[in-house]
């Protein structure tokens, strides 16, 4: 029988970690354990964590590090890595094991943006299905992997962003990365914030730039300068 770690990093975002805990609580299946890297290192998060039968983790706000910080403590044979704004689907982890129980090394689920939304993310979203097919699925969409898969091709890169492309990447040489049916609900705050089209195009330019080379380090600077609440 499978076990399965969750890893949430979070930064500040204590009611939404709140939401995310007691969906997990409410699985029909069990969760080994429940791992939160808190990039602010709030007492607050802490507290919500205790409160939830989750670990807690201290952690300098860098994603990547923040995830390979919980991935180094997990202990399931699948870890299972999640934003703390994400909203569930009914039975997530049946959709993962019967994924992984034919054969994939680790997957993703279907990206769709959660309410409220607007007449764009119709058309958002199967493009977004499209380049996951030919590109790389991020981090908003629940990426799952086997331990063994994740520690053979290092994890998580170190970065602030587009810390997930090395790992899937390479993951997807060892094996079938799975698209799984099931969707996972994605927060669409900075799309409701900025303008779907506006935020769409930014998200773009910054994987333009990361994939001509540009410093993970620096293109945080300009995603910080956009939205300077945010880190992780």
């Amino acid at each position: 029988m499978l076990s399965c770690s969750v890893i949430i990093p979070c930064y500040r975002d204590e009611a939404e970690l709140t939401c995310l805990l007691g969906q997990l609580q409410k699985l029909p299946q069990t969760l080994l354990e429940v791992i939160v890297v808190d990039g602010a290192g709030s007492r607050k998060c802490q507290e919500i964590c205790i409160n939830n039968q989750a670990s807690w983790l201290a952690s300098e706000p860098c994603r990547g590090r923040q995830l390979l910080a919980g991935a180094a403590m997990a202990r399931g044979d699948v870890l299972w890595f999640l934003h703390a704004d994400a909203r569930l689907s009914i039975d997530p982890l049946s959709a993962i094991f019967r994924a992984i129980e034919q054969g994939a090394v680790g997957g993703y689920f279907r990206f769709r943006f959660d309410a409220p939304r607007a007449w764009p993310a119709r058309f958002l979203e199967p493009a977004i299905a499209l380049r996951c097919r030919f590109g790389v699925p991020y981090g908003d969409q629940g990426l799952f992997v086997l331990q063994q898969i994740y520690t053979k091709v290092g994890g998580h890169a170190p970065f602030p962003l587009f810390e997930e492309v090395h790992l899937v990447n390479r993951a997807r040489r060892l094996g079938r990365f799975y698209p799984l049916r099931d969707p996972i609900f994605v927060n669409p705050r900075r799309w409701l914030r900025d303008g779907w089209w506006r935020r769409t195009w930014k998200n773009r330019k910054l994987a333009l730039n990361f994939a001509r080379g540009v410093a993970p380090n620096k293109l945080v600077a300009r995603y910080r300068s956009d939205n300077p609440s945010r880190i992780s």
